[in-house]
């Protein structure tokens, strides 16, 4: 902000030119980002074995895929939680449900049905999930999106040994 100004009052100005106010320019705030950082960080670190495990099961999501997913809902939710004013519920209200109805899309998308089967439910159900992990790591809910990456990554890596039993199911 400071640069600004400073940038500002030094610029030749006219009679006509009115000066510009810079009050509305937000302070930039180091420390904020390097917290947002770890955050966003920590939400891509929980990630990162889900999308591993569907990537090495050959999905249509994957390592790239899942920890995009976590940290993309992870910033959409810092960015409502960093919100002031009497806005602040509204906006948290809105991104949140945004999260939710965006992973629904885009789990819907790796949902795919051939003849009596259907391929991928698995994988969408992962996507939501992985969201609900960016959005604890956001919430500062560690102890959550922990939970949620372990119930995940271990519900993917051992419930194919369940699943071979019984292949008939169709779903995958």
């Amino acid at each position: 902000m400071k640069i600004m100004t400073l940038l500002l009052n030094h610029l030749p100005m006219s009679s006509a030119c009115l000066a510009l106010d810079t009050a509305w320019i937000p302070a930039f705030d180091p420390a904020g980002v390097a917290r947002n950082l770890i955050i966003l960080g920590i939400a891509y670190l929980l990630s990162l074995p889900i999308g591993w495990d569907r990537e090495k099961a050959t999905r249509s999501a994957g390592i790239r895929t899942f920890p995009l997913v976590a940290v993309s809902s992870c910033a959409f939710v810092l960015m409502a939680v960093g919100m002031e004013g009497e806005l602040r519920g509204e906006v948290f209200s809105r991104a949140y449900s945004g999260v939710i109805t965006g992973l629904g899309f885009l789990g819907g998308g790796v949902i795919l049905k051939k003849s009596k089967k259907v391929h991928g439910m698995s994988t969408a159900a992962a996507i939501w999930l992985t969201g609900a992990l960016g959005v604890a790591c956001a919430l500062e809910r560690y102890e959550n999106a922990v939970a949620l990456a372990l119930v995940c990554f271990f519900s993917l890596r051992f419930g194919k040994v369940v699943r071979a039993e019984n292949d008939d199911f169709g779903d995958e």
